[in-house]
């Protein structure tokens, strides 16, 4: 049976009032709903610049929370997970037209990561992200969807150049400016011990790999303290943006085989 323990943490950090990041969940409440529907985590950062961001991020953490709550008993999540990120993406997008909000722009990036059996799938928006953590390294899931990652995917700049950029926040790809967006999805199979971190750019800007993987790798510490940690750090290190993160820590996978397309537990 798959078993995740779960922690998260979220800093306006040093110079700015509000938080415009926001964090959700699905944690399923029995052993059927576990193999039905899995669990779900989802950060998202509403962008700066904007007049609603914190209106953008929440709305896109409602949406893929409550339809994934909502789904059918043993939808297949790399099919799922991608329709949920557009769905919140149409939601964003139509709040600008909502009385209180017309004339105001609004935009967040989404990372979102669900777990079923021993498989992870990873769908994101923007420049938000997924690392995985395993055997005290970690590796970056996500492809950020911004200029400066493009630039460098181009040959254009260095990787240095572009981390070092002023340009390194412009994105490429958001949810809501347009209609309809195409987000990336990726599928991991997990292991036992596996640490998945979810976190906006407050965090990773600061944090080179090493660092968030040494400590997520703290098997001694609650998952909480964990995420608590990572964001603690990142603010300690600058604090000039909002930071989050989501840490899940996975106990045990259920090893599964597919036939048709449907999953079937392994034998032994």
């Amino acid at each position: 049976m798959l078993d995740v323990q779960f922690g998260q943490a979220s800093d306006p950090g040093k110079v700015r009032t509000n938080n415009e990041d926001a964090m959700g969940s699905f944690l399923p409440k029995s052993r059927q709903e576990t193999r039905s529907h899995g669990f779900l985590f989802a950060v998202a950062d509403g962008v700066g610049g904007m007049d609603l961001g914190e209106v953008a991020s929440a709305t896109a953490i409602q949406v893929v929370t409550e339809e994934f709550a909502r789904a059918q008993s043993g939808t297949m999540l790399p099919g799922l997970l991608p329709r949920l990120v557009q769905h919140a993406n149409a939601a964003v997008h139509d709040r600008r037209l909502e009385r209180e909000f017309r004339g105001k722009q609004m935009a967040t990036t989404l990372v979102a990561c669900a777990l079923r059996f021993d498989q992870a799938v990873v769908s994101h928006v923007g420049d938000s992200r997924c690392y995985l953590v395993r055997g005290g390294k970690a590796r970056q899931i996500t492809d950020d969807h911004t200029l400066v990652n493009q630039q460098r995917k181009l040959g254009l700049i260095s990787a240095e150049e572009s981390s070092g950029s002023d340009s390194r926040h412009v994105l490429i790809k958001s949810l809501g400016p347009e209609l309809f967006v195409s987000p990336d999805t990726n599928t991991i199979s997990l292991q036992s011990g596996d640490v998945l971190v979810l976190c906006t750019d407050g965090l990773h800007d600061e944090m080179p790999e090493r660092d968030i993987a040494e400590i997520v790798s703290q098997t001694c510490k609650d998952v909480n303290e964990i995420a608590r940690e990572l964001v603690a750090r990142a603010v300690e290190i600058d604090g000039g943006d909002n930071t989050s993160a989501q840490v899940i820590r996975v106990r045990s996978v259920e090893q599964v085989g597919m036939y048709r397309g449907r999953p079937y537990r392994l034998q032994g």
